[in-house]
């Protein structure tokens, strides 16, 4: 079983598989670990990635660690949240409910739609958040807590063939052991030059505590972001940067991938939340057409998701809704923006 005094093990095994060049600062049960020479400005490479380089070079990295890529999960979930909002949903068989063998094992690069994106107080979506995005993500079973250390000095591997450099890498957290409903973890997060980029979390079902999984996550589009340190909108919405405001890209972008993925908008289960993401895009859209937008999105998502949807008739029915006269009540648009936080 593994307790609080296991727990207390993962700085000695930290530093083990680390090696001699990183600095642990304690406070309680809060740790700090920084690299003897963090302190060195972070100079970011003259060339961005495109995106499918960035994933190929992210799927190979983690190949060369004995870690391949697994296929992505369905977006439409329908077990507690109506759709796929993390990559460890794939350990739901083994963490909720006790089993042996989850949906999905490996590095797996999951498109995600979350409600609960930080926002500014006017509603804006901070930098580095978005309702939709590329969850990256290594899931696995654990034979051991040395196992989930040794995970750590694998991720630097990882993040070294994108140049984001040991030394700019601090991982910081706490090692109190947390618990929601059955499932119980402990949580340590990592950033790059000041920047924060995943975490590394260790969970397991509280009634099998020996069946350790590992689930150490990141997104697509903050690593991005991270190795160009160039500006959060125009990396994500490219050419469209400047076409319209934020809101209304990011629920683009977002109805897209639903769209894409067979869900139409619908008044109950994961259909509301494409028709409450549409109600962001000014029906004035219709007029003048939202393919390129669509066209736009949707070359992104088929990367990792294989979209089923083609984009013409995403276009189609993304005209078709906004043309049908769906402008809401000002009563309707703070229930949308309270489901929202918009």
């Amino acid at each position: 079983m593994l307790t609080t005094a296991d727990a207390a093990d993962i700085p000695g095994l930290l530093r083990k598989a680390l090696g001699p060049r990183w600095n642990f600062t304690f406070d309680g049960p809060h740790l700090d670990i920084r690299h003897q020479d963090h302190g060195t400005p972070y100079r970011p490479p003259r060339r961005t990635l495109p995106w499918p380089d960035l994933l190929a070079r992210l799927e190979s990295a983690f190949a060369e660690q004995g870690i391949p890529r697994a296929p992505c999960l369905p977006l439409r979930w329908g077990r507690e949240t109506e759709l796929t909002i993390s990559a460890i949903q794939a350990f739901d068989p083994v963490l909720k409910d006790g089993g042996t063998v989850p949906y999905r094992h490996g590095f797996l690069p999951q498109p995600v739609v979350r409600l609960t994106a930080k926002r500014d107080a006017d509603g804006t979506l901070q930098d580095g958040f978005l309702t939709s995005f590329v969850n990256t993500s290594r899931v696995e079973l654990l034979p051991d807590l040395p196992a989930y250390t040794t995970a750590f000095d694998q991720l630097l591997t990882v993040l070294s063939r994108l140049s984001l450099h040991v030394r700019h890498i601090t991982f910081r957290g706490n090692l109190a052991i947390w618990r929601r409903r059955q499932v119980e973890g402990i949580t340590l997060r990592f950033d790059h030059a000041g920047l924060p980029l995943g975490d590394v979390v260790l969970l397991w079902n509280a009634a099998h505590p020996d069946r350790l999984v590992l689930d150490l996550g990141t997104s697509l589009e903050r690593l991005a972001w991270t190795r160009s340190r160039t500006s959060w909108t125009h990396l994500v919405f490219g050419a469209l940067a400047d076409a319209a405001p934020l809101g209304v890209l990011d629920a683009l972008r977002t109805a897209t991938l639903l769209l894409g993925s067979g869900i139409a908008p619908s008044a109950r289960g994961p259909g509301n939340i494409t028709r409450r993401i549409m109600q962001h895009i000014p029906s004035e859209a219709a007029a003048l057409g939202v393919s390129r937008a669509v066209r736009h999105f949707h070359q992104y998502w088929r990367h990792t998701s294989g979209v089923a949807v083609n984009w013409p008739e995403i276009a189609a029915q993304l005209e078709d809704f906004l043309g049908a006269g769906t402008r809401v009540s000002r009563g309707s648009r703070r229930a949308i923006a309270l489901a929202t936080g918009e």
